[in-house]
């Protein structure tokens, strides 16, 4: 299976947040929703869940 990520600077954020995030699909979606939660603010939602999925793209060879 392809491994995704999602890298913090691409998101509207206040704090300036430059995590990134690599693995398996579901593995970054739920990481990265913990993370959008505990550090930025957001509720747990299936909005918020659909706009990080959108947000995922193939992981750079780097991090494959």
């Amino acid at each position: 299976m392809a491994r995704k990520m999602i890298d913090c600077r691409t998101m509207p954020s206040d704090i300036n947040c430059t995590l990134t995030i690599a693995g398996e699909e579901e593995e970054v979606l739920d990481a990265a929703v913990m993370h959008a939660v505990a550090k930025h603010g957001h509720e747990d939602t299936p909005e918020l869940r659909e706009t990080i999925r959108g947000g995922l793209v193939a992981a750079e060879p780097a991090l494959a």
